[in-house]
């Protein structure tokens, strides 16, 4: 892209002082390895955020000195020269009584997080204003959780926080190139799926600042998504680019590095050991699918097991969908500025990108919008609630919406809402686990084609499921298993850690939806009174 293009911002975040981009991996070596390897916590991404009590390198140095020693205690090691990270569960329980609505307004405070906060030598890039985090073990800003979360902080009136979250998200594309996975230094080397054009619409909505300010970041977005397209030839791919046989060129989920997810370090090691391809093509794959939001599915793997994992092998429906969103926004906003020829060359990235989906990721049997496998030539047959994306930015037609809708009732709906696949593997993002992101996909995607049955069942069947756990919980979670039970609405299982309370994204939809549904009994519910 050229100089023109990438002009310089017209906002200007709050400075914050040049992060140091270490990743506790790289600074710690073989202690790190230690700790993670020999379960010094239960949870693998304790360690990677705790915060130094000293000097690194002079840990490391009496790492190296005293671990031969016999006497040597690896956690009472670890304790005395780290502060570790305290996850207060309680925090997002409700007080008895207290109505759905009035609780998720009183989380946001809660969930806050503040950049006077950050502690020096720890995995946490700074951020130059208050930001919100999902909650749980999740303590720092997520990418797309974030656009979801932010539906709920409007309806909440917290603008002074979209002010915040705008700015941080503008800075994190001017300081790396792009939004990170989450402000870790460990998130660096990935990106999730590109929602920010999609954030833009919600600020200017919202009058935080007119899109056309944003116009700087998107593109420079866009380029790290499609960095090296312009040189691939057909068959060849490069990080997120993938050039198809016949010219094409679409998207893939990528990951930098090529080395175990240190928040995962040995659970990435373990599935490694499982597959018989190399240990690097593994930890690429698992590091990609945590870049795609759904970490992990049957989605990206041949059987279901983690360890036959293809993630860089599939061209995905909602990042495809998400990056023709970004170039019609970008065309949109271009031609608003004046840079006109920049709006036209968009205008036909987008139109290309669409005939490229329509193609490839179109299944007329099937009447859904699937993954495509790009290096077996073939469509991934399981229908997955991504198919849901090209109807929320308005890539489908009338005709494949209609299709889509029914394949969403017939293979994903459930009693408790819309489930993410068709699979059950023990995944988190498999059935029968049931997630905000995905609810509100589907719910505004069928609106936008005037399919308001579907899409309102979907909503309804949702807000009864969050609604009856809050009643007998008091809280929010952040998944949730849609086969309701009689005694009402459970949270959902699998994955590699615990369900998680809080919860940012559950919150966020939650609240615009019951906003949007008054008459709801959802809006009735209260929490549970102490036993």
């Amino acid at each position: 892209m050229n100089e023109q293009t990438l002009a310089s911002p017209r906002i200007k975040p709050a400075g914050v002082a040049p992060a140091d981009t270490l990743t506790p991996a790289d600074r710690y070596r073989e202690l790190f390895v230690d700790v993670q390897m020999n379960r010094v916590f239960a949870d693998s991404k304790t360690f990677v955020d705790c915060a130094p009590l000293g000097a690194p390198e002079r840990i490391l140095a009496l790492y190296r000195d005293q671990r031969g020693e016999p006497d040597f205690d690896l956690a009472a090691f670890v304790h005395a020269h780290f502060e570790v990270p305290v996850v207060h569960a309680s925090h997002y329980v409700s007080v008895p009584g207290q109505a759905l609505c009035d609780h998720i307004d009183g989380l946001w405070d809660v969930l806050t997080r503040r950049p006077e906060r950050h502690p020096p030598n720890s995995s946490l890039l700074p951020l130059p204003n208050s930001y919100v985090v999902p909650g749980g073990r999740f303590t720092e800003l997520y990418y797309w959780d974030s656009y979801f979360t932010m539906l709920g902080l409007a309806e909440s009136g917290r603008h002074d926080l979209l002010h915040c979250m705008a700015s941080n998200f503008a800075h994190l594309i001017d300081a790396y190139g792009h939004i990170p996975n989450g402000n870790r230094t460990y998130y660096l080397s990935r990106s999730q799926p590109p929602v920010f054009a999609l954030m833009v619409g919600l600020f200017e909505q919202h009058g935080v600042n007119e899109a056309v300010v944003w116009l700087p970041q998107l593109c420079k977005e866009y380029d790290y998504w499609m960095a090296g397209a312009e040189a691939l030839r057909p068959g060849d791919a490069h990080r997120c680019c993938v050039r198809l046989d016949d010219g094409c060129l679409l998207n893939r989920y990528w990951d930098d590095r090529d080395t175990p997810r240190e928040e995962s370090h040995r659970e990435d090691v373990l599935t490694a050991r499982r597959s018989t391809r190399p240990s690097t093509a593994i930890y690429r794959d698992l590091r990609a699918g945590a870049a795609s939001g759904w970490d992990f599915s049957s989605r990206w793997c041949d059987d279901g097991k983690l360890e036959t994992i293809r993630t860089t092998a599939i061209l995905p429906v909602d990042l495809n969908a998400f990056m023709y969103y970004l170039e019609r926004q970008i065309a949109e906003l271009s031609r608003a500025d004046g840079q006109h020829k920049q709006a036209d060359a968009f205008d036909a990235r987008a139109e290309r990108r669409r005939e490229a989906v329509n193609r490839l990721l179109w299944n007329e049997t099937a009447g859904c919008f699937l993954d495509y496998d790009w290096q077996r030539h073939a469509p991934r047959e399981a229908i997955n609630a991504a198919a849901s994306a090209p109807l929320y930015v308005g890539l489908a037609s009338r005709d494949q919406a209609v299709r889509v809708a029914d394949a969403l009732r017939t293979h994903l709906m459930e009693e408790g809402g819309l489930g993410a696949t068709v699979m059950e593997s023990g995944q988190q993002w498999d059935k029968p686990n049931g997630w905000a992101p995905l609810q509100w996909l589907a719910i505004c995607g069928l609106r936008r084609y005037g399919l308001h049955a579907p899409a309102e069942d979907i909503a309804h069947r949702w807000l009864h499921t969050v609604g009856s756990l809050y009643e007998r919980e008091s809280k929010l979670v952040e998944k949730y298993e849609l086969m309701v039970t009689p005694d009402g609405a459970v949270g959902g299982d699998g994955g590699e850690y615990p369900l998680q309370d809080g919860f940012g994204w559950t919150n966020g939809v939650t609240r615009r939806l019951l906003h949007e549904k008054p008459e709801h009994p959802a809006n009735e519910a209260c929490a549970a009174a102490k036993a």
